[in-house]
């Protein structure tokens, strides 16, 4: 399904029947990811997974990219499906848009897994971004991206562009210790201890800002630690915390 909003026509997945699970994907990724790690819609959750502008089958004419508008956008979106709460997972730059969208709508984020998703972007990140290019990825990865952007050789271009100019932009991810502040969700905060990105000190960052929030660093863990043979963790544990059942 597309939704046009803001001068994007926006792409998503509605899947599953339950309570609203948002999915927000990675930097160069895409809704669909969420298979990669629940193969099917959890058990009572019904996931609603964009494609972020500029990604999947997304568009986004200017050009243009910050994490911050993904955010209104995905507010967009939600109000648009009539969904006036979620519960929520985001996945590295989806984790960024998900810290911006409960620092912007405190009241539309129930509950929220947020996964190597650092509050601002520290030199070693910086260094990685300005010289990242398809190199960077494994063969896998590089086939998975051709399955997922349908613009082809062009989207991925830009995709790689837009992930340089994240070097040189101070202003869309830096939340300091007082927007953290206010979110309102309780918030389970996923970072690898071997995050070539983001030192895991930046976990604890969030965790001492975000009121009601609790840490779980991944032994062993790199960026996004929960694909491949990690999925199964992360599924029982994250579904655990969205449903409440880690309070019995």
């Amino acid at each position: 399904m597309t939704f046009a909003i803001n001068g994007v026509d926006l792409h998503f997945e509605v899947t599953g029947r339950g309570e609203p699970l948002l999915w927000l994907h990675g930097a160069m990724g895409c809704g669909t990811d969420w298979r990669y790690v629940f193969a099917e819609p959890p058990a009572g959750f019904q996931v609603i997974a964009p494609d972020l502008r500029g990604h999947g089958a997304s568009t986004n004419p200017s050009g243009q990219f910050t994490f911050r508008q993904c955010a209104l956008d995905v507010q967009a979106l939600l109000r648009h499906l009539g969904l006036p709460r979620v519960k929520a997972i985001g996945l590295s730059g989806g984790g960024i848009v998900l810290l911006h969208l409960a620092t912007l709508a405190p009241a539309v984020v129930e509950s929220m897994v947020v996964v190597s998703a650092p509050p601002s972007f520290l030199e070693q990140a910086r260094r990685i971004q300005r010289e990242f290019s398809e190199a960077f990825l494994s063969n896998a990865e590089k086939v998975r991206l051709r399955q997922c952007h349908v613009g082809g050789e062009t989207q991925i271009e830009a995709l790689v562009a837009m992930v340089r100019a994240f070097a040189d932009d101070y202003e869309d991810v830096n939340f300091d210790a007082a927007s953290l502040s206010t979110i309102a969700a309780e918030t389970l905060i996923v970072f690898g201890d071997r995050d070539p990105l983001y030192p895991v000190s930046q976990a604890f960052d969030l965790h001492a800002a975000i009121p009601r929030s609790f840490l779980w660093v991944v032994p062993n863990g790199g960026h996004g630690p929960v694909f491949r043979e990690a999925a199964p963790q992360f599924a029982t544990t994250a579904l655990a915390f969205l449903r409440g059942e880690w309070r019995v």
